[in-house]
């Protein structure tokens, strides 16, 4: 069990990173009034999970750590935790919580033991919820952390809060008036500003950190018997993405070069996915349990500007990712004269969906509901400018 001076080394350590906390934060973080006794928060590495918790945390008896300090390597985390809560704080936070041995089972024991105390906690993927015992998730409540969206990039930027658009609906004219500005910053925006640490500089390096991080530290956990040649393997099919105008890997090619079979193929590509470094787009209706998908993009399309990607495939994973994040399902049309995507929601029972098609400032609509068009400040004739459709959370 962790002594007292450990508890209030833990103590200073967390009020040092609340000092730190920059000025403004992610509209995401600030716009959620009040969180569940316990939660189970994910999203890909650098997005504001520590900032959220920490955020929420401040001013309450919450004492903070990250389970992946080496302090913590033999310690049982049940003990660490009932501590911590005899020593009289309400609760508790723990980031990257897969770092911790049996994590599952003592949070389960913890909720049931301590049912007046808090219990945050945070992972870079959403595997967490189904590598857990079965009746975590009725116990803990999942909230997913997306990509910064251009609006909350405009709101670090400018400290204005924009409105929330629908760019869907058709004949409505937009909330947010294009300025030069606001395009000048969209710009920025699709280059560096998906996660909030472009503020610090350095933002390619910093993604390609997050991204060998990922690989090579947070993967291994997901991925049973992960080998030299697998990580390999996945570097490579960064490589192969960053690089292709047509986004699509051939598997048969693959597992020939690497001597995998398809099988450990198809797990790789769903880890990769789970952890934030893939968007899988599988064509519509495909009720295929394995799949590498119609389409693949990085999860993050800011990759694409650090790896010096192919322009249109850069576009196309932009929209893909700001309607994902947005709440639609996003899926390729089985038949491409009909759309590049077919994007879906249900929401209050009500089924809606649109084909969307994908390109420059004179793309054609072809068959689509809408065309998506780059380089264009304004909608209209079923025309949607890209930047609007970062103004949709």
């Amino acid at each position: 069990m962790m002594d007292m001076q450990g508890i209030a080394d833990l103590e200073a350590t967390m009020k040092r990173r609340i000092s730190a906390l920059p000025a403004r934060i992610r509209p995401f973080t600030v716009e959620y009034q009040a969180l569940p006794r316990a939660l189970l928060l994910t999203g890909a590495r650098g997005v504001g999970k520590t900032t959220f918790l920490l955020h929420h945390a401040k001013d309450r008896t919450i004492l903070y750590f990250s389970a992946d300090n080496p302090l913590f390597a033999g310690e049982s985390l049940y003990d660490t935790i009932k501590s911590v809560f005899l020593a009289g704080f309400s609760g508790i936070v723990i980031d990257e919580v897969h770092y911790a041995r049996d994590w599952a089972l003592h949070l389960k024991a913890l909720y049931d033991d301590f049912p007046e105390h808090r219990i945050w906690v945070s992972d870079s993927s959403s595997l967490v919820l189904r590598s857990g015992v079965g009746d975590l998730s009725r116990r803990f409540v999942p909230i997913r952390m997306p990509l910064l969206s251009f609006r909350e990039f405009l709101f670090l930027e400018t400290g204005r809060t924009f409105p929330v658009l629908d760019p869907f609906s058709k004949g409505v004219n937009p909330l947010v008036v294009p300025t030069p500005d606001i395009l000048n910053a969209f710009r920025k925006y699709r280059a560096m500003g998906t996660r909030p640490f472009y503020a610090e500089g350095n933002f390619e390096d910093r993604l390609l950190a997050v991204l060998d991080k990922t690989l090579y530290s947070d993967i291994p956990f997901f991925l049973p018997n992960v080998t030299d040649g697998n990580l390999r393997l996945m570097k490579a099919i960064t490589g192969t993405l960053a690089a292709s105008p047509i986004p699509r890997l051939k598997v048969t090619s693959l597992c020939a070069d690497w001597g995998i079979g398809a099988d450990k193929l198809y797990q790789i590509v769903e880890v990769m996915e789970s952890v934030g470094v893939l968007r899988i787009i599988r064509v519509e209706h495909d009720t295929k349990a394995k799949s590498v998908g119609a389409k693949l993009f990085f999860s993050d399309p800011a990759m694409y500007t650090v790896l010096r990607g192919n322009p249109g495939t850069a576009r196309e994973s932009l929209v893909a990712a700001f309607c994902a994040e947005a709440g639609w399902s996003v899926e390729a049309s089985r038949d491409e004269s009909m759309g590049d995507f077919l994007i879906s929601n249900n929401r209050q029972g009500v089924r809606t969906s649109f084909r969307i098609e994908v390109g420059g400032s004179g793309k054609k609509r072809k068959h689509s509901d809408f065309v998506v068009r780059d380089d264009i400040d304004l909608p209209g004739a079923n025309a949607i400018p890209l930047w609007m459709l970062g103004m949709m959370y």
